[in-house]
């Protein structure tokens, strides 16, 4: 499936769906990260280097099972663009777990809607893709539902923010690398990207004194949300326009309340399902829009 996937040319329309499809579906296992970060009592660097390691092997397998025991050959086939990415994808990875140890989550999900404006510019000055109306209306009307539910308060921590900032840049460059280099091994710089992270966070991290029950929560919070989460999004990222990649993601700031909602009882505010609505609404308008154009870039 993955040589598949790498190498062939399916027709562009089902190009298109089936990268709508797998970022969807990416964004839905990522939003997770909160839940997992809010029951595991670890600190970040410890939650990163088990995080890193289950996700890694799951990737691993993944890719053995679907393409047998040659589909490690496809690490030699990484280049520099792979690597790249994949160590790019470490270091946003641990922005993002960091960050939520310094700012709130509000603070987080507010600079990461940011995200479509930043993969758009980034786009169309590397790619020459300019962003059309619907998608920067789209991303302007998420922007605007993301502030709606969390708020322009001053409680986050300015270096939670950079961190969060930064973690949004590296995700943007994902995204851009992913559109032009297509020939990248997906699976293989999303296993260099999760085992580049434990590297990272290893020296800094209390790796031993993890209890069986968080073990069994970091290897979930490591297979479904980033193995799975980061496999959906590099496979899918190379068949979108970047700014709709990233408008896909900004589906992460409502999910994530209705998760710790359904796991701890917490209500979502008025301006939580408001501001959430109005997010899907964007995306879900400018995916149907693009649906009933018979678009396979960004209208």
């Amino acid at each position: 499936m993955t040589a598949l996937l790498d190498h062939a040319s399916p027709a562009p329309h089902a190009n298109y769906r089936y990268g709508l499809a797998l970022v969807i579906a990416s964004t839905v296992a990522w939003s997770l990260a909160g839940l997992f970060s809010r029951a595991i009592p670890l600190d970040a660097w410890t939650m990163l280097v088990w995080r890193g390691l289950f996700a890694g092997a799951g990737l691993i397998a993944v890719m053995v099972l679907l393409d047998g025991p040659g589909a490690l050959r496809q690490f030699g086939r990484l280049g520099w663009a792979g690597c790249t990415y994949g160590l790019i994808g470490a270091a946003a990875m641990i922005c993002f777990i960091t960050s939520l140890r310094y700012t709130t989550v509000a603070h987080a999900a507010v600079i990461y809607a940011t995200l479509p404006f930043l993969a758009g510019a980034l786009g169309w000055i590397v790619l020459g893709e300019r962003p059309g109306a619907s998608a920067i209306a789209a991303s302007l009307a998420a922007l605007a539902g993301v502030a709606l539910m969390v708020g322009f308060g001053a409680e986050g921590g300015w270096f939670g923010d950079l961190l969060s900032l930064g973690m949004t840049i590296g995700m943007a460059v994902l995204i851009l690398i992913a559109r032009k280099y297509t020939g990248i091994p997906t699976m293989a710089a999303s296993t260099l990207s999760a085992f580049a992270s434990v590297g990272m966070a290893l020296p800094f991290s209390h790796a031993l004194g993890v209890s069986g029950h968080d073990l069994v929560l970091l290897a979930l919070f490591g297979l479904v949300n980033s193995a799975l989460g980061m496999a959906l999004f590099t496979l899918g990222s190379k068949f979108l326009p970047p700014i709709e990649t990233a408008l896909l993601g900004a589906l992460d700031a409502p999910l994530a309340p209705v998760w710790v909602w359904l796991a701890f009882g917490e209500t979502p505010s008025v301006a939580t399902l408001a501001g959430g609505g109005i997010v899907f609404a964007a995306v879900a308008a400018h995916i149907v829009r693009q649906a009933s154009n018979g678009a396979t870039s960004s209208s």
